[in-house]
């Protein structure tokens, strides 16, 4: 299990900032062990252009995300999916599709900094504090033992992680 390769979808409603942060970030930091995909219940159709700067501010890579229906993930031929996270409250309390062989689940909601009202600088702020506060999660996600946890355990420490408060101002 110390060398394998793990799918991770991240959903929230609209697919237009939180889970697009979590899908850049995952793929950034998970040095090729993950490859994370993100989807929303009812995607926005577009990535939110305030996340896409904050993105392109901290030198993130931008080409070819968009926003997409988790449906996307749901049908035949999509990529197995090991883990599915929810980073929004809404997409955490629908019923979500079925994915096949089970992956592991774990909410771990982020305030949405798009109904942020306010200036530039509030909106970018807002932004900003989602990003480090999967920063955060994505980085005690990457750290985690796999390899030497029970499915139970492993289950408890996600569970965990999505209920730290793990936000950075």
């Amino acid at each position: 299990m110390d060398n394998q390769q793990y799918n991770v979808l991240f959903l929230c409603t609209g697919n237009s900032a939180r889970s697009i942060f979590a899908e850049v970030l995952l793929n950034n930091l998970s040095q090729a062990r993950f490859t994370a995909y993100s989807a929303g219940s009812h995607p926005a159709g577009s990535v939110n252009p305030y996340a896409l700067r904050f993105l392109e501010s901290v030198k993130m890579p931008t080409e070819g995300l968009r926003s997409k229906s988790w449906d996307e993930f749901a049908r035949p031929g999509a990529p197995h999916m090991d883990f599915v996270f929810t980073v929004c409250d809404q997409a955490a309390a629908e019923v979500c599709p079925i994915w096949p062989l089970q992956p592991m689940t774990a909410h771990w909601g982020i305030e949405d900094p798009a109904i942020v009202a306010g200036d530039e600088q509030q909106r970018m702020k807002a932004f900003r504090t989602a990003f480090l506060a999967l920063q955060n999660r994505i980085s005690l996600f990457v750290n985690l033992p796999f390899e030497s946890l029970s499915r139970m355990r492993l289950k408890q420490e996600l569970d965990n992680i999505g209920g730290s408060l793990q936000q950075v101002e």
